[in-house]
């Protein structure tokens, strides 16, 4: 349609550890501690926000909608988009929302996000952290064949799903 949307997800820290709708600025105990634009489609907002077992925030990130990541989003580690983020609000103040945990993969790397945790994610709606295995799940809506949930051990930073070069197991296109 050529329209452009501009969606924005953002999640508010309450200080007493709740998530809340109170709109930012509403409300002083409320602050927005990540802002990701997403101009070009309407699809693929983003998925769950949840703390892991480690006590960081993790927030699954589609890759930005539009058939096939168009705009190469899911392979571009200098996006948030088709992400897996990791980030600290335990200490979040309205000059630092979020700090990025020293072990995420990309820190302090030229060119690449400190707070992604995994990339190369179509659009990674829901995860689960297993505390019997320690695995990570990760459930990724595929393109047109295959839909996938990507299992690795929850304390692995840095791993490639492949979207969009990869659709599950099979090659993309």
């Amino acid at each position: 349609s050529g329209r452009q949307t501009r969606r924005r997800m953002s999640g508010r820290w309450h200080t007493k550890g709740r998530i809340s709708p109170a709109q930012p600025g509403t409300d002083p105990a409320f602050l927005r501690i990540l802002t990701i634009t997403h101009r070009a489609f309407s699809n693929h907002n983003g998925g769950l926000v949840a703390f892991g077992p480690d006590g960081f925030l993790y927030i699954g990130i589609g890759d930005g909608g539009g058939g096939g990541d168009p705009l190469g989003n899911g392979q571009n580690l200098n996006a948030l988009l088709g992400k897996l983020l990791r980030i600290d609000v335990r200490n979040a103040s309205a000059s630092q929302p979020h700090a990025i945990p020293s072990l995420n993969p990309f820190v302090g790397q030229a060119n690449r996000l400190g707070e992604i945790w995994a990339y190369d994610l179509r659009n990674p709606w829901r995860y689960a952290f297993d505390a019997a295995t320690g695995f990570l799940y990760i459930a990724d809506v595929g393109q047109d064949r295959i839909e996938e949930v990507n299992v690795a051990a929850a304390a692995t930073a840095g791993l490639n799903y492949g979207w969009n070069i990869t659709e599950g197991s099979l090659c993309y296109p």
